[in-house]
């Protein structure tokens, strides 16, 4: 029995239960800026979302990774668009995401169709390991929210005098 690849992903309605859930506990609970910083590594996904949310930047249905069942490696999901037809939020966002190496590009033959990552926190993984088996993709990110957890628990009690009003 084929362990890999992922064949049932929650859905929407669980993500949005699971958050509100988050929030109401942390409003009602007052520590809402200390489950803010949970979050973390969705903030990160979101602001590195954005060029492809707000359609800056073309969005495909489906961003998530694909997969190579020769290989059981899990590659980056890409987009495809002219650099020209970019709105200026667009061509801005791309050559900013470009010259910080946050995106990997490949120009066509013809010289302006470009073809490049989807902005997801997942494909940036890869884009750093390379082709990458999902069980390790999972451990990868996985520990990148545990470090941020420690880096909020750090940020919470530690160092809460310069963050928070602590009278």
């Amino acid at each position: 029995m084929e362990q890999y690849p992922s064949q049932v992903f929650v859905g929407d309605t669980f993500n949005y239960l699971s958050g509100m859930t988050f929030a109401v506990v942390g409003i009602l609970g007052h520590f809402s800026k200390t489950v803010l910083l949970f979050f973390i590594p969705q903030v990160l996904n979101f602001l590195y979302s954005v060029p492809q949310l707000f359609r800056f930047i073309p969005c495909p249905r489906h961003r998530m990774p694909k997969h190579d069942p020769a290989t059981d490696l899990l590659h980056i999901s890409r987009t495809q668009f002219r650099v020209d037809e970019l709105n200026p939020l667009g061509r801005l966002c791309y050559q900013v995401f470009r010259h910080l190496r946050l995106i990997r590009c490949e120009l066509d033959a013809d010289g302006k169709t470009v073809t490049c990552n989807n902005f997801t926190i997942i494909n940036f993984c890869i884009l750093l390991t390379g082709p990458i088996r999902e069980d390790r993709l999972n451990r990868l990110l996985v520990v990148f929210q545990l470090l941020c957890v420690a880096f909020a628990f750090t940020i919470r009690y530690p160092l809460a005098h310069y963050f928070y009003d602590t009278n």
